[in-house]
């Protein structure tokens, strides 16, 4: 198996009792982040591995995650690749720079991120109001603001169902929540009026919205459990799982693979992973993984991680992305 049972802070843990100051102690690839990228980072672990190279350890931290652990500095003690479902913010660079850490940033596609419910319950659809209705800690009253009233979604809409708000999502350290708060909450909010920027990304804590950690598998069983319960991921999770779990309609539009990639779903974003410059070399592994990586036959229009999910990126820009990543282009914010 690519992704290991022990955890990846055990394993580093380990390696940082053992080898504190060689990254030489380490024999394999370490890789962390992004659950939303965690599944294209194991398909292509698993080709690396597939020709008797070692299996590359991946497991999904979140991005926030992921970033602390690859910017604590250089070592067998810190992963040597990063999964991120939104760029790198500019004091995660410093932090990184400040603890010798070069981060080489590679693009490698794009993802939606999608609302869905069982395939048992009813079929859903909603506008980016609806949802920042649903979810936002504070709503426009008659003089001033008010905690979020809306109980049920016929509360919103008397067309919604007539079920109790209960969405599962990402927690604060997840790139997904992020680009969540960016594209949803505050577009949303935009459309409601009456709140300024930060009260627009204050998602409630009443019980309506439960942060269900990094773990989407988890999100999908529970959604099976309780079909008027509503989930949020990324779009490759929808795809690996329309046997149990239906996609909710975005303004009308449905999370598709094709609405995705057309921009015609308005919930869309950059994927990216980060390469540690001063493990090239050192580490054995990365170049040949990221060469997997940015080969047409795994990130191209029909490469194996567009049939898991993947939204390619247009063909030039796949060629500029992997001359930088071959090339170890330090990231410049």
């Amino acid at each position: 198996m690519v992704t290991q049972k022990l955890t990846i802070l055990a394993i580093l843990g380990g390696l940082f009792c053992v080898a504190p100051a060689t990254a030489e102690a380490r024999d394999r690839l370490l890789i962390v982040g992004s659950s939303t990228v965690f599944p294209f980072a194991t398909a292509v672990a698993e080709k690396v591995g597939a020709v008797g190279q070692k299996y590359p350890i991946v497991e999904s931290t979140g991005t926030g995650g992921g970033f602390d652990l690859f910017c604590r500095g250089t070592g067998a003690a810190t992963p040597d690749i990063t999964n991120a479902s939104r760029r790198m913010k500019p004091e995660e660079f410093e932090t990184c720079k400040a603890n010798g850490v070069t981060p080489v940033e590679v693009e490698i596609g794009y993802d939606g991120i999608v609302l869905a419910n069982s395939r048992s319950g009813q079929k859903i659809s909603l506008t980016l109001e609806q949802i920042f209705q649903a979810l936002a800690e504070k709503l426009p009253g008659q003089d001033s603001l008010v905690n979020n009233p809306h109980v049920t979604w016929s509360d919103i809409d008397p067309l919604l169902p007539a079920e109790k708000i209960k969405v599962l999502g990402p927690p604060p350290t997840s790139g997904t929540r992020d680009a969540f708060e960016e594209l949803v909450m505050e577009e949303g909010c935009e459309m409601t009026g009456g709140l300024n920027d930060e009260q627009c990304t204050r998602i409630r804590h009443d019980g309506s919205f439960v942060e269900a950690g990094e773990n989407d598998d988890l999100i999908v069983g529970a959604l099976q459990a309780s079909p008027v319960t509503v989930g949020i991921f990324g779009y490759s999770f929808l795809k690996g799982n329309l046997d149990k779990i239906q996609g909710v309609s975005v303004n009308g539009v449905e999370p598709t693979f094709e609405k995705i990639a057309s921009g015609q779903y308005p919930v869309s974003r950059p994927l990216f992973f980060y390469i540690k410059k001063e493990h090239v070399g050192v580490i054995p592994g990365i170049e040949d993984y990221v060469a997997a990586f940015t080969d047409e036959a795994a990130w191209g229009d029909d490469g194996y991680l567009a049939d898991k999910g993947l939204i390619p990126l247009a063909p030039e820009a796949r060629k500029t992305q992997a001359a930088a990543a071959l090339s170890l282009n330090a990231l410049q914010l």
